[in-house]
């Protein structure tokens, strides 16, 4: 709508348009903060300020390092993300004492005390600093940059006359438009997040509003940086030239919120503070705000110090009451967390404390981790309607659920659990044996062959003979184990012929015991070393005795993820074609996912997609398997290039919407004990779940990443487990097949393993190493018929 437009229209109408406007896909969000008040002096008086005062005797300038990381980490520890520094412009300009104390600092200006304290913020606390400290240089802003996720100033108007003698802004150098504009126009240059808005009420026009936010929206349009626009409204204080000055009324406050939505850019979000609207606050979401701006747990408003925030459940109850859920943010929105808009600390930081959506974890549950879990899945909730089938779209909204909306995904999914595979949990008695973990590729995730507690989780690289091999599957099967799990890193020295001869050393020494086997990047590597098509060398494998196939190297079926992680691992079409492959010679699979790294909520969707697809052509996965990132140890990570894994939620609707999205071609998601431990566990299999996999015996892969939680969970605990969730436990074979009541029998009461041997790898017996070949040179060599 045009200006005209704007202020000739209704204000129903007006409000009905905003919120059809409204972003954020039927989100609301706010950012967890602090409020860091490193100085109230400021050279400017502006007529309604209470914040900004002259010296007092007695009183330091400044808070000091220490005031500020004290305040910082309450709020970390409240679970803030932001730590938002507020000051006075350029107090050094006014004030002595200003000038004295940065001089005793070593700072020549108040801004390169605030490039210090941020920084100190951001390396002792995680919290990520929104600067704001007024007119800006280009050199200032370049100095804040890189210890800062976000800036802003607030234009507050474009009206030159509020500057007059008698005016809000008069003697106030800083509030000049023309030298707020620039501030903003550099910081888009230097691609800085940005925040800015307008102040109503103070004596400027409807008409000059809107000049102001098409002065705002003509910036970002040129620069993209603008995250967001404030609507604030005028609050009259004592004891100042404006405490008896008329506010605007709610409805006033209303329409210029609708008029801001409706004249911004789609792309920049628009928000009201719930605090200065008191009571009245939830009317701000009718005028199609979807931010609620920063909410302090721990600290004042002390701009606003008489308009406490309102409480986080306040909040969300009133964000609900509109159909509406609330979310919390980073400082930064999810569009600008990347190299072009952050410095590296910044950026690290920002991912590490983001979830799939680029917005705040939500919970500080981690995969791996011992501990409790930050919410249940509701046992009332009425399931989702999802009877038609969901397409890439679909699943993606799905994904973004939140709050009621995401307990019905919950209740969908058991529900369909329930039809298809009534109330039994199965799992396997099985071993893990990783035979090496020496592997020439760099997958980014991969703890398992790097990383730092390497001395004291894996210790030196190893190669386990082929009778190690077979003693351990040996006496897997002594303890009830139907099955026998194989991988490991991929030794320069391996061709196709070492995986047979694994195979069928198990085979000729254990002939029940199933061969579950080889990831698609061991049996790709093993086919292109031999020179032969994947169908013949599976072929080969299954006549020798492989049972069948884990879906590991899966990660997430999408090439544009794969280039970030594991660039020279198998590609989306080769892993298929391995599994394809596998199912034309009769083996079964199953297929992974991997979650809660650099990917997002489209991928997830995309990985099932694909793997649905492929089932309908082969038909041989028996289970999904969600695989949660566990992030500690992982060398991607350590680098600052991940995200800390999924959050809770995100990984039961993970298992959730595979449910929905599988069906009805794969009838079994199974959730990883050793990701999710023995309580995520629990809420899972109340959000579709029907297996909890493998015993393990021994587990090395997740371990080596950093999880907590065991490498074996023992039949007596698996069914015990199962049944405290109301369920009933079943031992199965790989395949879901019945267990014979002697194997079930001898997995009870097993005694204890013996210490398995993994010899250095210098010890190790092999052929002279053929040359490591990489799968994208193998496209000839391993193309399947």
């Amino acid at each position: 709508m045009s200006p005209a437009d704007l202020l000739g229209a209704s204000l129903d109408d007006l409000l009905g348009a905003a919120r059809e406007r409204r972003r954020g896909g039927g989100l609301v969000t706010y950012s967890p903060k602090v409020f860091v008040p490193l100085t109230t002096l400021c050279r400017d008086v502006c007529g309604y300020c209470t914040f900004a005062r002259p010296p007092r005797r007695g009183e330091r300038a400044y808070l000091t390092e220490d005031e500020v990381l004290a305040i910082a980490r309450a709020g970390a520890a409240a679970g803030c993300t932001e730590a938002l520094f507020t000051l006075g412009d350029k107090p050094e300009l006014r004030y002595e004492i200003a000038r004295e104390e940065l001089r005793a600092l070593g700072c020549a200006t108040t801004i390169d005390y605030l490039a210090r304290v941020a920084k100190l913020v951001l390396d002792e606390t995680g919290l990520l600093p929104h600067l704001n400290p007024g007119v800006m240089t280009r050199a200032e802003l370049e100095l804040l940059r890189p210890v800062s996720a976000s800036m802003g100033i607030m234009l507050e108007t474009t009206a030159v006359r509020l500057a007059e003698r008698g005016g809000p802004h008069w003697a106030s150098p800083d509030k000049l438009p023309v030298r707020r504009l620039e501030t903003i126009e550099l910081a888009g240059e230097l691609k800085v997040p940005f925040t800015s808005g307008i102040l109503i009420g103070i004596g400027e026009t409807r008409p000059e509003r809107l000049e102001a936010l098409e002065a705002l929206a003509k910036l970002h349009n040129r620069y993209g940086h603008l995250q967001e626009v404030i609507v604030q409204n005028f609050r009259a204080k004592a004891k100042t030239r404006m405490a008896d000055h008329p506010e605007p009324s709610l409805d006033d406050h209303l329409w210029t919120i609708a008029a801001a939505r409706l004249l911004l850019p789609e792309d920049v979000s628009v928000q009201a503070p719930p605090n200065l609207a008191y009571d009245e606050f939830p009317r701000l979401l009718d005028a199609g705000i979807d931010d609620w701006g920063g909410v302090s747990p721990v600290t004042i408003d002390h701009v606003n110090p008489e308009a406490p925030w309102p409480e986080r459940d306040r909040l969300a109850a009133a964000t609900r009451a509109r159909g509406l859920e609330l979310a919390p943010r980073l400082p930064v929105y999810p569009g600008f967390v990347d190299s072009v808009w952050l410095a590296p600390q910044t950026l690290t930081q920002a991912l590490r404390s983001s979830d799939s959506l680029g917005l705040a974890r939500e919970d500080g549950w981690h995969p791996g981790e011992r501990g409790g879990i930050p919410f249940t899945v509701a046992r009332d909730a009425i399931p989702l309607d999802t009877s038609a089938e969901l397409g890439e779209e679909e699943l993606v909204r799905l994904f973004g659920a939140r709050g009621e909306e995401r307990q019905r995904v919950f209740a969908a999914a058991d529900r369909l659990r329930r039809e298809v595979c009534g109330d039994e949990v199965s799992y396997v008695v099985t071993r893990n044996i990783q035979y090496t973990n020496v592997c020439y590729f760099r997958c980014g995730f991969c703890a398992f062959s790097k990383g730092k507690l390497a001395a004291n989780l894996r210790g030196a690289p190893y190669l386990v003979p082929l009778e190690e091999i077979v003693r351990r599957a040996r006496e897997a099967w002594d303890r009830g184990a139907t099955e026998v799990c194989l991988q490991g890193g991929i030794h320069p020295a391996f061709t196709g012929d070492y995986y047979a001869e694994v195979v069928s050393a198990i085979r000729q020494a254990l002939p029940e015991l199933h061969i579950h086997a080889f990831s698609a990047l061991e049996l790709w590597q093993g086919a292109a070393t031999l020179g032969v098509s994947l169908e013949d060398y599976l072929e080969r494998l299954r006549t020798l005795g492989l049972g069948s196939l884990p879906g590991t190297a899966a990660e997430i079926l999408d090439d544009e993820v794969r280039a970030l992680i594991c660039p020279d691992k198998v590609s989306t079409a080769q892993w298929l074609a391995v599994h394809d492959a596998a199912h034309r010679v009769g083996l079964r699979s199953n297929v992974t996912i991997m979650f809660g790294h650099v990917e997002s909520p489209r991928h997830w969707a995309r990985h099932l997609l694909r793997a649905r697809e492929q089932q309908e052509r082969s038909g041989g996965f028996t289970e999904l398997v969600p695989l949660p990132f566990v992030h500690m140890e992982a060398p991607i990570w350590l680098k600052g290039h991940a995200r800390s894994g999924p959050t809770f939620g995100e990984t039961l609707l993970l298992h959730a919407v595979a449910r929905l999205a599988l069906h009805p071609q794969i009838a079994n998601i199974q959730a990883s004990w050793v990701k999710l431990g023995p309580v995520g566990v629990t809420a899972a299999l109340a959000a579709g779940v029907n297996d909890l996999g493998g015993t393990l015996m021994n587990e090395s892969i997740s371990r080596s990443a950093g999880s907590e939680h065991g490498q074996e969970l023992t039949p007596e605990a698996m069914e015990a487990l199962i049944r405290a969730s109301g369920r009933s436990p079943r031992q199965r074979t790989t395949l879901y097949g019945d267990v014979p009541p002697e194997r079930r029998a001898a997995s009870f009461g097993a005694p204890p393993l013996a210490a398995p041997s993994n010899p250095h790898v210098r010890d190790a017996r092999l052929q002279a190493p053929p040359r490591p070949v990489r799968p994208g040179l193998l496209a000839d060599a391993a193309t399947p018929r």
